[in-house]
């Protein structure tokens, strides 16, 4: 090989481990970033997360109350998600049957409306508990969580 040929494959090499460098660094930082948002800086807009601003042993027991409320509407949830299932089917089928389609809303309404009032009862009967400092944190942490606590002009 001549000395141009050889200079010439050096540059390529180079260039090539240049690109192969910025694309590994690029990859880290894409996935940092990524890391980053599961880590608990992504949307934390769930119920479990409006006792944040209280001790670990308080946010525990919030966790404990919410799921003692979801595991006594279990069945409630499981209607509501046939009952969106039904929607869907009766909404697809022809003849579309109006009647039909507005009594399954009801009931998955009722569904709903009776998990929402159990998971609001836990929150209150928790709420008893908290010195009023904790419970000005956890007002805090459900505003724009729960319906409960949702300000006129939000809606």
């Amino acid at each position: 090989m001549s000395e141009r040929s050889i200079r010439i494959l050096l540059a390529v090499s180079l260039a090539l481990n240049i690109f192969v460098l910025g694309a590994a660094a690029g990859a880290g930082y894409m996935w940092q970033a990524q890391e980053g948002q599961r880590d608990g800086a992504g949307d934390q807009r769930g119920l479990r997360f409006a006792a944040a601003g209280l001790s670990p042993e308080q946010r525990k027991a919030f966790r404990q109350a919410l799921a003692e409320a979801r595991r006594q509407s279990a069945a409630d949830i499981e209607a509501a998600r046939a009952g969106r299932e039904a929607v869907a089917r009766l909404i697809e089928a022809e003849p579309i049957d109006a009647a039909a389609i507005n009594a399954t809303l009801a009931s998955v309404r009722q569904a709903d409306m009776a998990l929402r009032g159990r998971l609001e009862q836990a929150i209150v009967t928790f709420a008893t508990g908290l010195t009023p400092a904790d419970r000005a944190r956890l007002v805090d942490g459900l505003r724009g969580r729960t319906n409960m606590l949702r300000r006129a002009h939000e809606k």
